[in-house]
C-alpha cells in the first residue's frame, strides 16, 4: 500500500463503499482530483460534470458510510490484511492493463502473491468424478511446477483445483465475488484458511461486508482471468460461468486452454464450444506447460508397449507407495517433472495420490 495519509486512506474506503460507483467511475473521479479526499469534499456539481450519475455524490457523507469505512480500516489493523490500489508500486501489472481494474484490492494473505506467474483454472460446481480427477492431477502438477493456482472458491472444480496445489505445498490464490468478511460458499470457509496458512491469498475488489450477489460474480471472473497468464477451463456446459472466464481472457489477451471429454457429457460440452471457437485442446500438462514457460519434458510417460522396459515411476511404486519428493530423490529428477509425469500417469489411471502418498494401480 502507498505512504498515504490516514484521512486520504479512509477517503478511498468511503468512495469505494459508494454503491453507483464503480471502477471506471472511480477511475474517472480519482484521475480528475488531486487526491481522494479532494474528490469526497468537491461539490456535486463537480461530480456531475464528469458525467457521473447525480445519486453516486449523495451517500458519501452518510454516517453508514463513514462507519463501514471504519471497520475496514480495523480490519487492515490485523496481520495479514493489506490493501491494494491502483497506484501502488506493488499493484500486479497483469492486472493493472485492464481498462476495468479494480481501484481496490482487499488481501487477505501474502498480497506478493498476485505478482508471480498465475495459471487460472476453472469449470463446474457440479463436475463429474473424472472432471474433479483432471482439476486435481493438474493443479498438483502445475503448483509443483511452479505456477500459482488461481480460481475462484466455488464448489466442484474451483475448489479441487485450491486443494490439490495446497497438497503438493504449492501456492493458490482464491478470487471472491462477496467481501472478504462474507466468504461464500459457507462450505469452503475451511478451504479459505488453508489457503492463507499455506501461504496462499484470498482477494476481492467488493467491500469487505458485501454479501453474494449473482451480478458480482462475473466481475470476479474478470479478476481471475487479469491475474493469470492463461485460463484452464476443466469441465463445463456451455450456460457455465466458466466460460465467461473464458471469453474475459480472450478479450484480455491471455491464453485459453479447454480439456476434452465425452459427447455424451453435458459437462464436455462447453469445453467442446471454446476449443471449436479457437481455445487450446489439452490432453495433458505438458501442453500447458510448454506454451506458458517452454517446458518440455525429456521422459516419455504412460503405459510401456510390448517389448518396453516399464515407466521407472512405476518401478518405484509397484515396490513402494511414495511421496513425489520421494520419488524425485529416488529417480534424481527435478520435482516438477516427476510431478507432469505422475499427472498423465494418473490421468491414464496407472497411479493414485491417497493423503500426499502416490500409489501405483493394479493394471
Amino acid at each position: 500500500m502507498p505512504a498515504i495519509s490516514p484521512a486520504e486512506l479512509e477517503a478511498r474506503l468511503r468512495l469505494h463503499l459508494l454503491p453507483e460507483l464503480g471502477p471506471r467511475r472511480l477511475h474517472k473521479l480519482l484521475s480528475a482530483f488531486p487526491d481522494a479526499s479532494s474528490a469526497l469534499s468537491a461539490p456535486a456539481a463537480a461530480w456531475r460534470a464528469l458525467g457521473l450519475p447525480a445519486g453516486c455524490a449523495e451517500p458519501r457523507r452518510s454516517p453508514a458510510i463513514r462507519e463501514r469505512a471504519a471497520l475496514a480500516l480495523s480490519w487492515l489493523e490485523r496481520p495479514g490484511h493489506q490493501l491494494l490500489m491502483w497506484d501502488d508500486p506493488g499493484y500486479p501489472a497483469l492486472l493493472a492493463e485492464l481498462p476495468d481494474a479494480p481501484p481496490l484490492l482487499f488481501v487477505d494473505g501474502d498480497p506478493n502473491l498476485l505478482e508471480r506467474p498465475q495459471l487460472a483454472m476453472v469449470g463446474s460446481r457440479r463436475a463429474s468424478g473424472p472432471g474433479l480427477d483432471n482439476a486435481r492431477a493438474f493443479a498438483r502438477s502445475l503448483a509443483g511446477g511452479g505456477f500459482v493456482i488461481t480460481s475462484g472458491l466455488a464448489l466442484g472444480i474451483d475448489g479441487a483445483a485450491h486443494q490439490a496445489a495446497l497438497d503438493v505445498g504449492g501456492r493458490t490464490i482464491a478470487v471472491l465475488g462477496t467481501g472478504l468478511q462474507q466468504l461464500y460458499p459457507r462450505r469452503h470457509i475451511g478451504l479459505a484458511g488453508r489457503i492463507v496458512e499455506g501461504g496462499g491469498a484470498l482477494v476481492s475488489e467488493l467491500p469487505l461486508d458485501c454479501p453474494p450477489q449473482a451480478s458480482n460474480f462475473p466481475r470476479r471472473n474478470r479478476i481471475i482471468s487479469g491475474l493469470s497468464l492463461g485460463v484452464l477451463v476443466v469441465e463445463a456446459s456451455p450456460s457455465s460461468g466458466s466460460l465467461i472466464t473464458a471469453r474475459l481472457a480472450a478479450e484480455q489477451g491471455r491464453e485459453v486452454y479447454a480439456i476434452p471429454g465425452s459427447i455424451h457429457h453435458p459437462g464436455a460440452r462447453g469445453c467442446h464450444q471454446l476449443i471449436r471457437q479457437g481455445a487450446a485442446l489439452v490432453e495433458s500438462v505438458d501442453d500447458i506447460l510448454q506454451a506458458l514457460q517452454g517446458w518440455k519434458q525429456t521422459t516419455a510417460v504412460g503405459q510401456p508397449q510390448p517389448g518396453q522396459p516399464a515407466h521407472p515411476l512405476l518401478d518405484q511404486l509397484h515396490a513402494a507407495p511414495m511421496t513425489s519428493e520421494t520419488l524425485a530423490g529416488a529417480l534424481a529428477q527435478p520435482l516438477a517433472q516427476i510431478l507432469a509425469e505422475l499427472t498423465e500417469l494418473e490421468i491414464e489411471g496407472l497411479v493414485a495420490c491417497e493423503n500426499g502418498v502416490w500409489i501405483a494401480r493394479a493394471g
